[in-house]
This record gives C-alpha cells, sequence and structure tokens, in this order.
C-alpha cells in the first residue's frame, strides 16, 4: 500500500509540472487560476529580490542587480521543473523497486530518476518490469521535452524583449531620459516636427499592443528592465499617456483623434496589467495644479496651440489623468521602474542621458532643483 502511495504522489507531482511548463510556456496566458509553481516563485521571488534591493543605496548598483532578476528567474524555473520531475519520477521509481534491479534505496531512485530524466543511463540500474520501463521511458520523454520547449522559450523571449526596446529608445530620443510626456510634446514641437506627432502615436499604438499580447502572455518578460538606464517599459508607457492626455484637454487644434486613441489604448493597457498581477491602484491624479501651470507655461513658449481657458483644460486634464495614474503607479512601484516625471517616486529623478535639447535639459535643471529644495538630492 505505501509503494501504491508512493506512486500516485510521483504521478501527481509529475502532472503538475508538466501542467506549470505546458500553461507558462506553450499556452498564451494561462487560463486556469489554478495553483502554478511557476507564478508563485516568480511572484515572491520579485517581491523579496526588489525589497531587498531597495536598501541599496547606490543608484546604478541597484539597478544592475534588479536587472538579473529575470534571466535568473528563467534559469531558476528549468532548474526547479527539472528537480521536482526529478523527485517525482523518484518516488515513482522507488513504489516500483521490486521490478528495478540495482534500485536499494531511495537515494538510489532518485540517481535512477535523474539519469533517466536527462537520457544518460549508465545501465548500472536497470527497469526489469513492464511498468517500471514504461516510466523510465515516459521520464526520459518528459526531459527532454522540457528542455526543448524551455530553451525555444528561452529564444522567444528574448526576441520580445530586444523588439519592446527598440521603441523605449526611439523615445527617448524625443523625450528625454527618464521621459516625460510634457517633454515629448515640447521638443516634437521645437523641432519643427509636429506633424509628425500622429504618425508616432500610432507607432505607440502599435507598440502598446504588442506589450499586451507579448507581457500579458508571458509574464516573465515584464521583470527584464531596459537595457538604457533611466528608462524603462512602464514610464514609456507614461510618456505616451502623458502626452496623448496634454493633447486632448490643452491642444488647441482640428483634431487629436489619434491622441483619444493612443489614451484609450494605454488605458485599457494598465488596467490589464494591474488585475493580471493584482496590484491595488489608487485613485490619485499625481499631478498638482501649480506643475500644471508650469506645463501650460513651457508648451505655450515654444509655440504649442493651447486653449485659451486654462482652468477648463485643468478640469479635464486631471478628471483624464486620474482615470489611469492610480493603475500607472501601482505598476510603477511592483517592477521598481527609476523614476520619471509623474510616474513614480519623483523625489530624485536624474537626467544624465538626455539629448542635447534645450527642453530636456531643462527637465534636468528643474528636476534637480526641486531635489535640492526638497533636500533629497544625493551624490
Amino acid at each position: 500500500m505505501l509503494d501504491r502511495i508512493l506512486v500516485v504522489a510521483g504521478i501527481i507531482i509529475a502532472i503538475i509540472v508538466m501542467s506549470d511548463v505546458f500553461q507558462s510556456v506553450i499556452v498564451p496566458r494561462p487560463a486556469s487560476r489554478a495553483f502554478r509553481p511557476s507564478a508563485w516563485v516568480s511572484v515572491w521571488g520579485w517581491r523579496g529580490w526588489s525589497s531587498a534591493l531597495m536598501l541599496v543605496r547606490n543608484n546604478d548598483l541597484r539597478e544592475d542587480l534588479l536587472g538579473i532578476y529575470a534571466p535568473l528567474l528563467l534559469v531558476s524555473l528549468l532548474g526547479m521543473w527539472v528537480v521536482l520531475l526529478v523527485c517525482a519520477y523518484g518516488l515513482i521509481f522507488f513504489g516500483m523497486r521490486e521490478g528495478i534491479k540495482g534500485i536499494t534505496d531511495f537515494p538510489s531512485a532518485l540517481y535512477f530518476a535523474g539519469t533517466s530524466l536527462i537520457t544518460i543511463g549508465y545501465g548500472d540500474i536497470v527497469a526489469t518490469s513492464g511498468w517500471a520501463r514504461l516510466f523510465s521511458v515516459t521520464a526520459g520523454a518528459t526531459g527532454f521535452a522540457v528542455v526543448a520547449v524551455v530553451t525555444t522559450f528561452l529564444y522567444s523571449v528574448l526576441q520580445q524583449f530586444q523588439a519592446r526596446e527598440v521603441f523605449v529608445v526611439m523615445l527617448g530620443t524625443r523625450a528625454g531620459s527618464p521621459p516625460s510626456g510634457v517633454t515629448f510634446v515640447e521638443n516634437v514641437v521645437r523641432l519643427g516636427i509636429g506633424d509628425s506627432l500622429p504618425a508616432f502615436l500610432r507607432e505607440g499604438q502599435r507598440w502598446m499592443a504588442q506589450l499586451m499580447e507579448s507581457h500579458l502572455s508571458y509574464p516573465v518578460l515584464t521583470y527584464f528592465r531596459s537595457s538604457h538606464d533611466y528608462e524603462s517599459w512602464v514610464a514609456t508607457i507614461g510618456t505616451l499617456l502623458d502626452a496623448s492626455t496634454i493633447a486632448i484637454t490643452c491642444f488647441d487644434v482640428g483634431s487629436v483623434g489619434e491622441a483619444r486613441l493612443t489614451n484609450a489604448l494605454g488605458r485599457h493597457l494598465v488596467k490589464d496589467f494591474v488585475h493580471y498581477f493584482n496590484l491595488p491602484p489608487s485613485d490619485e491624479i499625481g499631478v498638482e495644479r501649480h506643475e500644471f501651470d508650469l506645463v501650460f507655461e513651457r508648451l505655450a513658449a515654444v509655440g504649442v496651440p493651447l486653449v485659451s481657458d486654462r482652468d477648463r483644460a485643468w478640469e479635464l486634464f486631471s478628471e483624464t489623468r486620474r482615470t489611469y495614474a492610480g493603475a500607472l503607479n501601482a505598476m510603477a512601484r511592483w517592477w521598481r521602474i527609476p523614476p520619471a516625471q509623474w510616474v513614480g517616486d519623483r523625489s530624485s529623478i536624474k537626467n544624465l542621458h538626455a539629448v542635447s535639447l534645450p527642453g530636456i535639459v531643462k527637465d534636468t535643471l528643474d528636476a534637480r532643483d526641486a531635489a535640492r529644495t526638497a533636500g533629497t538630492e544625493r551624490a
């Protein structure tokens, strides 16, 4: 009876592991809400890893260490699946030890499970009964399938990450580093390429649609940090949302249709992310009236066509931004993104990698002056 219990327990563990691999790697956006070891490891691993690294005072070192998590997670998940399968088949083989020549104890059953799983059997332990032979062949097929599928998955994840970063860098050349929706609008007008704004917003819509498809299907992608300092995919979403909100509520032009579409898609995106990752959004605007007035004056100074009723513009701006600001900041807090204008922790914004445009330089000076005033500037 005990041997049968061991065999059943091993089969159950193997099924759980293979189901986890299937849902994590093959099935886009797992539909099942059942317990999955990989999801538990991903969430709680990130919670512990990021919380511990918040104690590191050196920003660059902290970002480097945070960037290790996603690649380490992928390797760890593969290792976890293999170890659990070895344990599962070890239980099965130990329960069937009467039909396997050479198994005398549980460690030798684990050894046979490991050699069977990675298909390098040495012949010192041999299955002699029908069921034992069946499970030894099954172990070899399972191990081969897991390694092959996960290896393919690694290449797919890296390709999706690189595709994501192309637009992040493109936006950074227009919006600065860290990116800002205000700076984006200001520089587009200052450079005389205002006519290209609708086309760029359409590109932003395509990027956000791809982001929803890839990052919700394979959540491990969300933990990959940008390869460029002071940039992130979350801040890029915030930049597109803020720029489109400014266009909708402040521009005095004939049509802002692309801005409305960008804003709607961006709000859909952040709500999907906070729902999927169970992040608690807050009801906030994230911008004070005096900040809005300064932005209004900056945009007017570079020739942006603005509405005449600033009070009404502020009312519409605050109402629109309230629909996504809480969710966006919840994402910024969870993924510990570098601070950006109006997104995340803005107490110590640095702008050391901006392109040499007057508007972006002004952002840098404003941020540093504000930080010195608040007493938060650090060397």
